[in-house]
């Protein structure tokens, strides 16, 4: 029997972005070391991503989206959300936005929306609860209160960071336990193997490491709508590499899932 010295958690976000990315996703988890996957409940291709991983036993979370697709709430209740034609306003406007432009009971309805489809879609509580990072202040304090409201094992963000920038000891608290977050798929020259190379030089004995991959495929959906494409690929290949999974067997590496945070 492994005798287990350190804690791990790879999560994948994103299913329901595109049909492509659900099937890389799912590849991931039938096939390689993903154990949690976040889902954006707004998307057209949600429904066929919640198919292909109905019967796998993983966590499964609300990865709560206001940058990508069309809103569940009436878009006229969501005026700061959304653009002229309905659909939720870019990543890219948020990012060059010189304030923040969410309205707090705005995006709160929007959140309530996206809980409530997920308890339809799964007939249960989401395992834990995050959102896709955008940059508003007011979004984050929005999906604190909602999770604190609703009782939900929330995965934010440390204070003062950002996605892409987290320092090496980087936090956050999930129900008492310190998770250390690592994700730097958006950096140039990115690569899967020495990020995680990273990460495993720096585990932590007072808590759970964490990083946080957007595995995938590619299609014409996903090729229009978003920045991040070919690191999307690679991570569908780093996570199914058996030699990834030895390597963890021989350091004494557990591989966990949100459910057991």
């Amino acid at each position: 029997m492994t005798n287990y010295l350190k804690k791990v958690l790879l999560r994948a976000d994103d299913l329901g972005y595109s049909e492509a990315v659900n099937y890389g996703i799912e590849k991931t988890v039938k096939e390689g070391l993903i154990q949690s996957v976040g889902v954006m409940v707004n998307m057209s291709a949600t429904a066929h991503g919640v198919e292909l991983l109905k019967n796998e036993p993983i966590a499964v979370g609300q990865h709560t989206n206001i940058c990508i697709g069309r809103p569940l709430c009436d878009p006229e209740k969501i005026p700061s959300l959304v653009d002229e034609e309905g659909n939720f306003k870019s990543s890219k406007t948020y990012r060059e936005a010189a304030v923040d432009f969410v309205v707090f009971s705005e995006v709160m309805l929007e959140i309530e929306a996206q809980y409530q489809h997920f308890l339809e879609l799964f007939g249960k509580r989401p395992d834990y609860f995050e959102g896709h990072a955008v940059a508003s202040d007011n979004y984050f304090k929005a999906m604190e209160q909602f999770s604190l409201e609703n009782e939900l094992k929330y995965s934010g963000l440390p204070q003062g960071q950002e996605p892409n920038s987290l320092t090496k000891d980087a936090f956050i608290d999930v129900n008492g336990t310190k998770v250390y977050l690592s994700m730097e798929s958006m950096q140039a020259n990115y690569d899967p193997y020495r990020t995680f190379e990273k990460l495993l030089a720096n585990l932590h004995e007072d808590g759970v490491d964490m990083m946080i991959f957007h595995p995938g495929y590619l299609d014409d959906y996903i090729l229009r709508n978003s920045s991040l494409l070919i690191p999307r690929t690679a991570e569908v290949a780093f996570l199914t590499d058996s030699a990834v999974k030895n390597e963890l067997e021989l350091l004494g590496i557990e591989l966990i899932n949100y459910k057991e945070v």
